[in-house]
C-alpha cells in the first residue's frame, strides 16, 4: 500500500502561509521609516530653497479706440476663465464736502440698480444661471467695474458688462435699501476700537475735512439724491475716463472686434469732476501731541503713532520698503524687541506708508493690556530712534531685502494680478517696468542706505500719538509720555441728523 499523499494538508495550511507573509510584509514597512521621516529634523535656519523665479511680464496687447478708451487684453489659456476690469477715472475725493458717501454710493448702485435693459433681479438672475459676476465699486482714488466669466459664456456676461457700465438704471429702491445700509455703518462705527483708531489717525494727519480723511454722516448722506448719484456717474464714467483690461481663455483679435463693436460708438463729454491735482495741498494737520479716545469698557489699548508719509515713485521709495521690513512682520526689530523680549504687545508694526498720487501716512503702532500703554509707545519710540541713530546689521539687511523680495513676486503670482499692476501704473502714470526698477533698487539697498532714509523719513517731532483705550485703567498715565504736553481728548459721538 503506497503512503498517503501529503497535499491535501499542505492545502489545508496555505491560506494561512498567505496571510502570516502579508503580515510579515506589512510589519517590516512599519518598521522600516521612510527616508523623509527618518532624517534629522533641521533647524528653519538651515534649510535651503531654490532661488526666486524672475518676474516676466507676459505678452498683452494694448490699443485705444478713437473715443479715448484704453484696453489691454491678456491671454491666458490655462483655465476656461475671463476677467476683466474697468479702472475709472474719479474718486470720492472729488465728491462734494457736503455730500460725503456720494461716491460709494454711485458705485454700489451702478451694479445694485440693474441696467435699463436688465432690472435688478433680473440682471442677478441671469448672472447666477452662468455661474458670473460683475460688480462695481467707487474708492479713494479711482472707481472699478469688474466681471468674471466662463469662457464659453464670454459674450453674453461681456455684454451685461457693458450694459452696466453704460446704462446703469440707477434704480430709486435700490437706493434707498443702499442707503438704509449707510445709515446702519455709520451707527455702528463706533463699535470695533480698531475702526475708532484708525478713522481718527487718519483725520489727525490729513485734517478732519480732509477728503482722504473725512467721513459720511447722517446730514451728508441725506443730502445725497438720485439725480447728484446720475449727475456723478456722468461726469465719472466716460470712455476717456477709462481703462479696460480683460485677462483669460479669449483670441485677442476677436476680442478687439467686440470691444469696437460695444464700445466704440460711445462719446465722450467733457467732465465737471475736479483734476485731483488741483486738489489743495496736502500737509499734515497735527504735527505732534498726544490724543486719546476713552473707551472705558475695553482693558486693552488701540495705539497708533505716526506722521505723513510718501508717494511710491519717490525715488527712496524701495529702501523705505527695506527699512519696512526691518522694523515689521517676523523677525523685526518691534515684533522682537517690543512683543518677544518685553513682553509689550499682542500685536506691534510700523510702516511707511505710501500712495499713487497723493501722499500716504508712516504709521507705527499695535494692541497692548492698559497698564502697559505707556511702556509700550515709549519702546516703539525707541525702536524709532535707534534706527535713526544706529545702521542695521549686515544680516538685518539681508533679512529685510529678502523678505521684500519674496513679498514681492506674490503680488505676480497668476496673470490676473499682473494685468492689474498694469492697468494701476497706467492709470497713475507710471512707467510700464515700475515694478522691475523697484525689484533692482531693492537689491542694491545698502546699509547706509537704510540709515539715510531713516533719518530722512522718520520725523520724531512730528510723531503724532492716538490711543484708543480705558483711561482710568492706563497706568502710568498718558501724560508720562510727554509730560510737556496736554493729552487732547476726542469725542466721537456720531451727530444726529439735523
Amino acid at each position: 500500500m503506497s503512503e498517503p499523499s501529503q497535499t491535501p494538508f499542505w492545502n489545508h495550511l496555505r491560506p494561512y502561509l498567505a496571510l502570516l507573509f502579508l503580515v510579515g510584509l506589512l510589519i517590516s514597512q512599519l518598521l522600516q521609516a521612510p527616508p523623509s521621516v527618518a532624517a534629522t529634523p533641521r533647524h528653519y535656519s538651515e534649510l535651503e530653497f531654490p532661488p526666486l523665479p524672475e518676474i516676466q511680464l507676459p505678452e498683452y496687447e494694448t490699443f485705444q479706440l478713437d473715443n479715448g478708451l484704453t484696453v489691454y487684453l491678456m491671454e491666458d489659456h490655462a483655465l476656461p476663465l475671463v476677467s476683466g476690469v474697468g479702472l475709472i477715472k474719479t474718486g470720492s475725493r472729488v465728491e462734494p464736502a457736503t455730500k460725503v458717501g456720494l461716491a460709494s454710493l454711485t458705485g454700489a448702485l451702478m451694479r445694485a440698480g440693474g441696467t435699463v435693459s436688465y432690472p435688478p433681479e433680473r440682471l442677478n438672475r441671469e448672472l447666477e444661471q452662468k455661474a458670473a459676476s460683475v460688480e462695481a465699486s467707487i474708492g479713494t482714488s479711482n472707481g472699478t467695474l469688474r466681471f468674471d466669466a466662463l469662457s464659453s459664456d464670454l459674450e453674453s456676461v461681456f455684454n451685461l458688462f457693458v450694459d452696466v457700465l453704460r446704462e446703469p438704471a440707477f434704480d430709486p429702491q435700490q437706493l434707498a435699501l443702499l442707503k438704509n445700509q449707510a445709515r446702519g455703518n455709520i451707527s455702528r462705527r463706533n463699535d470695533e476700537p480698531g475702526r475708532i483708531a484708525n478713522r481718527e489717525f487718519q483725520k489727525l494727519i490729513y485734517g478732519e475735512q480732509s477728503p482722504y480723511a473725512r467721513t459720511m454722516e447722517y446730514d451728508t448722506l441725506d443730502a445725497i439724491e438720485r439725480e447728484d448719484i446720475q449727475d456723478f456717474y456722468q461726469a465719472s464714467v466716460q470712455p476717456d475716463r477709462l481703462i479696460l483690461g480683460l485677462v483669460g481663455d479669449f483670441d485677442s483679435g476677436q476680442m478687439k472686434r467686440r470691444i469696437e463693436e460695444t464700445l466704440g460708438d460711445w462719446q465722450a463729454t467733457a467732465s465737471s469732476l475736479a483734476d485731483p491735482s488741483t486738489l489743495s495741498e496736502i500737509s499734515q494737520a497735527e504735527t505732534g501731541g498726544v490724543f486719546m479716545v476713552d473707551r472705558p469698557e475695553l482693558t486693552q489699548s488701540y495705539v497708533e503713532l505716526g506722521h505723513l508719509g510718501g508717494v511710491r515713485n519717490d525715488p527712496d521709495y524701495p529702501v523705505l520698503g527695506v527699512m519696512n521690513n526691518v522694523l515689521s512682520g517676523f523677525g523685526g526689530r518691534l515684533f522682537n524687541e517690543v512683543r518677544s523680549r518685553q513682553g509689550l504687545a499682542y500685536s506691534v508694526y510700523g510702516f511707511w506708508g505710501a500712495q499713487y498720487d497723493y501722499p500716504g501716512v508712516f504709521r507705527a503702532g499695535g494692541q497692548t493690556r492698559s497698564e502697559a500703554t505707556v511702556p509700550f509707545i515709549q519702546a516703539v519710540r525707541q525702536e524709532l530712534d535707534r534706527l535713526r541713530r544706529e545702521p542695521i546689521t549686515p544680516e538685518e539687511l539681508q533679512f529685510a531685502q529678502d523678505s521684500t523680495l519674496n513679498s514681492f513676486v506674490f503680488n505676480f503670482a497668476s496673470r490676473a494680478q499682473t494685468l492689474s499692476r498694469l492697468l494701476t501704473y497706467d492709470y497713475y502714470d507710471y512707467p510700464t517696468d515700475f515694478l522691475f526698477r523697484y525689484q533692482d533698487a531693492v537689491i542694491e539697498t545698502t546699509v547706509e542706505d537704510v540709515l539715510r532714509v531713516a533719518q530722512t523719513y522718520l520725523n520724531p517731532e512730528q510723531l503724532v500719538t492716538l490711543v484708543v483705550g480705558n483711561r482710568d485703567a492706563i497706568d502710568p498715565p498718558l501724560d508720562a509720555i510727554a509730560p510737556q504736553e496736554q493729552v487732547t481728548f476726542i469725542d466721537v459721538t456720531i451727530p444726529e441728523p439735523s
